[in-house]
């Protein structure tokens, strides 16, 4: 069995070809069963997180399995709060083929979902991206979005600015022009895209602050708990999921249907019908898109498939 370390999993899935990989993935369908999450209790919030199993597979291909563990506190020791790992399988003999780094899979794969549905959703001379959290999801968000959109100008907050200014630094030296957004209302008024990957469980955009227009990505919540939104971003603008699980777990789109403001039916697309051309996505220049993803094992498949077949 192949084990492919973090650096050369990162290498191995450059955005573009992530990006078509996961929309070819989307077109062509696999078999995801619902994630198993368990929650892991020791006794003190500060040390209790949540453990996931997320199983995919394409009969007579491959299959796939990622563990992660979600563990919020770990802020607070200086650490990822999330840790991942991937094995590839050969789904005719169920042989081990590859192990592969989990959080490089996650973090890219996650990003790269999100610049597939901004293809799709958000306007097409977009180029202020304000980014919303600092983790390992949101440090290649940029990437990501300049492989669909002109993306010139990157804001950055977080609700530690010492965490934001870190990832500033970062994004300059990779050529980009950011800066440090202090206020987040004043930022999300500048931005043509807001993409919040946070483990926010308190809305933190408001929907009084978007501007016709704007898309706004929310990739990070992914429990009932959990949110980034807060009720009026349901209001008036068009919402899109990356699955129909969206609208079992996540937090951001379970309260505003509970609170009478949104409904199911009012979804105009998963991001298979998008790519599939099923359903359109962005209709004007005016219309202000909501996309909202808890993730899905079918883009971890894509990515792992792309990572053991590439050689260059």
């Amino acid at each position: 069995m192949q084990i492919i370390d973090k650096n050369e999993t990162s290498r191995r899935l450059p955005m573009p070809g992530l990006i078509e990989a996961l929309r070819s993935m989307f077109r062509e369908g696999c078999e995801v069963p619902l994630r198993h999450a368990h929650t892991i209790d020791n006794g003190d919030p500060a040390t209790s997180g949540t453990f996931l199993l997320m199983p995919a597979w394409q009969p007579g291909k491959k299959l796939g399995l990622k563990t992660v563990s979600i563990y919020p506190g770990n802020r607070d020791r200086g650490l990822p709060g999330l840790h991942s790992t991937y094995m590839l399988f050969d789904a005719q003999t169920g042989v081990p083929l590859v192990m592969l780094d989990g959080d490089t899979i996650t973090s890219r794969r996650t990003a790269a979902a999100s610049a597939l549905a901004a293809h799709y959703l958000s306007r097409p001379d977009a180029s202020t991206l304000l980014l919303v959290g600092t983790g390992q999801v949101a440090a290649v968000i940029p990437q990501a979005y300049s492989a669909v959109r002109p993306i010139r100008r990157v804001l950055v907050w977080n609700i530690r600015d010492e965490s934001a200014k870190r990832l500033v630094a970062q994004l300059r030296l990779d050529g980009y022009d950011a800066e440090h957004a202090a206020d987040l209302e004043a930022a999300v008024a500048q931005a043509d895209i807001v993409s919040c990957a946070t483990l926010s469980t308190a809305p933190l955009i408001k929907g009084k602050w978007l501007r016709p227009g704007m898309h706004l990505d929310l990739i990070g919540g992914f429990k009932p708990t959990m949110r980034e939104s807060d009720d009026d971003c349901y209001v008036g603008t068009s919402v899109f999921v990356d699955t129909e699980e969206a609208l079992i777990k996540a937090g951001d789109l379970l309260e505003p249907i509970n609170a009478g403001v949104f409904r199911k039916e009012s979804v105009r697309a998963q991001m298979a019908e998008l790519c599939r051309g099923l359903r359109a996505g962005r209709q004007n220049a005016d219309e202000i898109t909501v996309f909202k993803a808890v993730g899905n094992a079918l883009e971890d498949l894509a990515a792992a498939c792309l990572a053991m077949e590439s050689d260059s």
